[in-house]
């Protein structure tokens, strides 16, 4: 019965050392727009008539708008910008032009 017990806590060692093994660690994560955009920031932003810009690349979270896009802010709210580009609103970090959010 011992010896089974030695096997078992044996198996159990080294399967947990290959799970460990495994672990993945990711310190540059990829953007997911999953942003949770207060509420107010997008009605604010829906509601305002902006021209939109012509802008040649992808109009993606995580795209750096150059700065010839006129970025507006958002009254009230530090750290969130907004533009039309393409005839799509994005939400955009004000001092970056890094786009946070797509509005649909």
């Amino acid at each position: 019965m011992h010896k089974t017990m030695l096997a078992a806590a044996a198996i159990l060692t080294i399967s947990s050392a290959a799970f460990a093994q495994s672990t993945v660690i990711v310190t540059d994560p990829a953007p997911t727009g999953s942003v949770v955009l207060p509420g107010e920031v997008r009605t604010y932003v829906m509601e305002q008539n902006t021209p939109s810009v012509v802008y040649d690349g992808d109009i993606v979270v995580g795209t750096t708008l150059p700065d010839t896009v006129e970025v507006h802010t958002v009254p009230d709210m530090d750290g969130y910008g907004y533009t039309v580009v393409n005839e799509r609103r994005v939400i955009v970090e004000p001092k970056t032009h890094r786009i946070i959010q797509v509005l649909e």
